[in-house]
Order: structure tokens, then sequence, then C-alpha cells
């Protein structure tokens, strides 16, 4: 069976808990977190995550502006699409869209790391609530180099359609170090608190299901041949030890998108804004000022 996390197991004692509500939008049942006043940020997690990697930079940014941060669909203690065709790159972005209409949000930017870079760009592609930017973590953009990259959508169908695949992953997430050892895979590291809370995720398979279906109906094909037509400004934030998207991708990225400028961040991996919140949360900042003034 599958098991979704439980907001009264799992999220008893969840990063930002008294900023959090459940919202009905586009077929789903939203987890949504909202802090502060100001312009809106709507802050985009990665695959796998969850709004606990917002947890220490949410309340920094929300200091100037309003936060906006929700777990994409099937990730965390958001409802999973009633079929496969909710987890397409076009088909989130709108069901994003629909979120956003329902709260009343005009976002000033999308703040999106890793694939939620890409929910971003292909948002304000399809003109879906366009943003005067979108910052990008450590952004998944591009398909994986390599002689396997082509494959990687492949291999994440099989996983989906695997059971024993999916359980396997769920009991070894359990054991100790796991998490620890698949993070640092990435070039980040996490304290005790930040490890937990990914822990408790990918011991659902629900979550775990999800992740892996974002993976497996993913076209960033097509988002690359589409990123010269990006009307939007976007700044790369890269973390220069990231092992999970490498920072030579992001060099791509900019060639194909005029409006794209990069910022180096060093000594920080995949996770930079879970690593150095304060660091990251001013790069951000910095990277929105032209836009607001």
């Amino acid at each position: 069976m599958t098991r979704a996390p439980d907001w009264a197991v799992e999220g008893r004692d969840w990063p930002n808990r008294g900023a959090s509500r459940f919202v009905d939008a586009g077929g789903l049942r939203w987890h949504v977190q909202q802090l502060g006043e100001g312009p809106a940020l709507v802050l985009l997690h990665g695959t796998g995550a969850a709004t606990h990697s917002w947890r220490d930079i949410a309340p920094l940014l929300a200091r100037s502006h309003s936060v906006v941060a929700m777990d994409l669909p099937g990730h965390g203690f958001t409802s999973v699409p009633r079929d496969d065709s909710g987890f397409t790159l076009p088909n989130v972005a709108r069901s994003l869209a629909a979120l956003l209409g329902e709260l009343g949000i005009v976002p000033l930017a999308l703040v999106g790391h890793s694939a939620g870079a890409a929910i971003a760009v292909r948002m304000a592609l399809d003109g879906l609530s366009p943003p005067c930017g979108i910052v990008g973590l450590n952004s998944a953009l591009l398909p994986f180099p390599g002689p396997l990259g082509p494959l990687a959508p492949f291999l994440a169908r099989t996983l989906f359609h695997n059971p024993l695949a999916l359980g396997l992953f769920n009991y070894r997430a359990g054991q100790p170090g796991a998490i620890n050892g698949l993070i640092r895979s990435t070039g980040s590291s996490l304290d005790a608190r930040g490890l937990d809370l990914y822990q408790r995720l990918f011991q659902s398979s629900s979550h775990l299901k999800s992740t892996i279906a974002l993976m497996a109906h993913w076209d960033l094909d097509t988002l690359k041949r589409q990123l010269p037509q990006l009307p939007s400004p976007l700044t790369l934030i890269v973390g220069e030890t990231d092992r999970a998207v490498p920072p030579s991708m992001t060099d791509a990225v900019r060639r194909l998108a005029p409006s794209a400028t990069i910022v180096r961040a060093q000594g920080l991996g995949h996770l930079a804004h879970e690593e150095d919140p304060e660091k990251v949360a001013g790069l951000i900042l910095q990277a929105l000022a032209p836009s607001v003034s």
C-alpha cells in the first residue's frame, strides 16, 4: 500500500508549521506556507524535497517580502495527482498557476531550486503567472550529460512501475547513515535536523513514488529548445561544489538564455540554501534588487 506522510506524525514539528495551511486548487490539496508581507516571492523546491527545504531561508526572505512555499504534487503533504500526466512539466506549471490564482498571489519573482527552477522557467514560457524575474538555485534546466543522460527518464519510469524497487528504496532510507550518504553525494552537508526531515519523507512510499514520477515525466529537451525565448530575467546561483547538477551545465544555460546571469557561491553544494541560508538569501535579494527599485 502506498503510504503518504501523515501531517499529525511526520509533520508534528514541521519547520514553520505555524505558517502552514491546506488549499484546494487545480485538482490537488496543497500544503502551503505563507510568511511575511510585501512583494511576493514564490519558492519552488526541487525533486524529492518539500517546504522544509526552505525552513531557514524563508524567514530571512520574509523580513522584506511575502514568501509563499508549497509542496509540489505528491511531495511532502500535497496530494498525489489523479494520473501520471499530473507530473509532466507543463501540467505541474499549470497546477501551480491554479494554486497561485486561488491564493490571489501575483509573484514578483519565482525562486526555484534544481527542478523547481525548471518549473519556474516553464511557467514563464507559458505565460503563467509571469514573474519580474526568476532566480534558480543549482538549476536543473538541461538534460543530464553523458552516455546515461538520455536513459534517465526511462530508468525513472522503470522504478516508478516497480513496487519491489520502491519498497527497497523505502527500506534503505530507514537505515542508519543512508540519507546522510545521499545528501553528501550531492556535494552538500546538512545538520541532524535537516537529515531527519529528509529521512521522514523518504520513508513515505507516496513521496518517494512522486519523486520518481517527476523524474520519469520531465521533458527538459523541449525546455532547452525554448530557453532562447525566455521572457523573464534569469539569475542562476551556482554552488561551486554541486555534484548533482554540474556547474558547467549552468554555463550552457547562459549561452542559450540571453537574459541569464550567473552568480557563483563558493564552498556550497546542491543544497546551498540549506547549508548557508543567510548567504543565499543575500544573493537572492541582490539578484532581485533591480526589479524592486
